[in-house]
């Protein structure tokens, strides 16, 4: 069994040590401190409006899409564009599938500034019928469901 006076000798100690003045660029004990940073992460999707000139030629033809049964969310740092339309945006995620995202009500002012942000969650997903889409001009738009795109053969 521990002695408490030894217990006792070693808590005065660590007092006295704490309250003596160090020498000049020297350390004596132990300093704890606590930094907590919060933040948010807005992403900016670059986009182009539905029939706008592409950065790259077209093909001849172009792809005709079919539209799947689409995930439920999408992780929000696999979003590498976007190409707007009036009630929906079809999102190219990084390594070139394509989903789109069906959006509630009217977005009209979506496609006016060439671009919106989407505010992923702490999970870092961005889901269909919890997250919405936010115009540059600051209107809101959720997020109805999610369809996969495939192009027809």
């Amino acid at each position: 069994m521990p002695n408490p006076s030894l217990a006792a000798f070693a808590l005065i100690a660590s007092i006295a040590a704490a309250a003596t003045p160090a020498p000049a660029g020297q350390v004596i004990g132990t300093e704890l401190a606590q930094v907590t940073i919060r933040g948010r992460i807005i992403i900016r999707v670059p986009s182009r409006l539905r029939g706008a000139p592409a950065q790259q030629p077209t093909p001849a033809q172009p792809i005709k899409w079919a539209e799947k049964k689409g995930p439920k969310c999408i992780a929000a740092d696999q979003l590498g564009g976007a190409i707007v339309a009036t009630d929906y945006v079809d999102l190219v995620l990084r390594g070139g599938d394509r989903v789109r995202a069906e959006l509630d009500g009217d977005c009209s002012g979506l496609g006016y500034y060439g671009g919106f942000y989407v505010k992923p969650s702490a999970d870092g997903q961005v889901c269909a019928g919890r997250d919405s889409i936010r115009t540059r001009s600051g209107d809101q738009c959720t997020i109805r469901k999610f369809k996969k795109l495939v192009a027809k053969k």
